[in-house]
């Protein structure tokens, strides 16, 4: 039994692999609030799947990139559980898990990308910036992650995520999936399509609390000598 989790988003993706495919599957249904509604959708998810917390052999959480708080929460609670019911935590690249989707459920193919040349996927990294990486058609990632501006990094190529929808003029040519989910994340992970990284949290910058507190005291009038 492999307990999946995203956190990489405003929304939470939890999901149950028993092995052979993904046997529940919740998303929250308010946006950043982390770390009020990951624990409550693990529960329900392992409710409605029949199972308890000594059935999981297995942690998969997704590593971002995406906000410090959210990717926070959810190492976090990876690594907690991981420690208590000493079971093994994989963690993988969210933008990854969008590619391994796009791939498998036919949105990517040879003909749809121009010249047979892959794809991209970025997903939001606010401040109007993205988190991108490219990948060939089969979805092995070929470079990145990193963040951008759209204007910087502008394609015709194919490209998954919320990123697409966000910034159209850069990126004119959307296809699905938009957010990752923990089902795939799940599967990704029990097929070992993606690299597989020790849980740590793919930041890219740093948090914004830091920054703001940066601001400030760049602004303090400096003491008299």
């Amino acid at each position: 039994m492999l307990l999946a989790f995203d956190t990489a988003t405003p929304q939470v993706t939890v999901a149950l692999h028993d092995g052979d495919d993904v046997v529940a599957e919740m998303v929250s249904d308010r946006a950043m609030k982390h770390g009020e509604q990951l624990a409550p959708l693990i529960s329900e998810v392992m409710t409605a799947a029949g199972v308890v917390r000594q059935d999981l052999t297995a942690i998969a959480v997704g590593a971002g990139p995406g906000p410090f708080t959210g990717l926070r929460v959810g190492l976090v609670t990876a690594r907690t559980l991981g420690f208590v019911l000493e079971i093994p935590v994989y963690a993988a690249c969210s933008l990854d898990v969008l590619a391994v989707e796009a791939v498998s459920s036919g949105e990517v193919s040879t003909s749809s990308t121009t010249g047979g040349g892959g794809f991209f996927v970025a997903t939001d990294a606010r401040r109007k910036e993205v988190y991108l990486a490219s990948y060939d058609p089969d979805g092995v990632r070929l470079e990145g992650p990193v963040v951008v501006r759209p204007d910087e990094v502008a394609t015709s190529m194919p490209v998954v995520g919320e990123g697409a929808l966000l910034y159209p003029d850069a990126f004119p040519s959307p296809i699905g999936p938009v957010r990752p989910s923990a089902g795939w994340l799940a599967r990704a992970v029990a097929e070992e399509r993606v690299e597989l990284m020790d849980p740590e949290p793919l930041y890219l910058r740093r948090p914004d609390a830091v920054d703001q507190a940066a601001q400030k005291k760049a602004q303090k009038p400096g003491t008299p000598r």
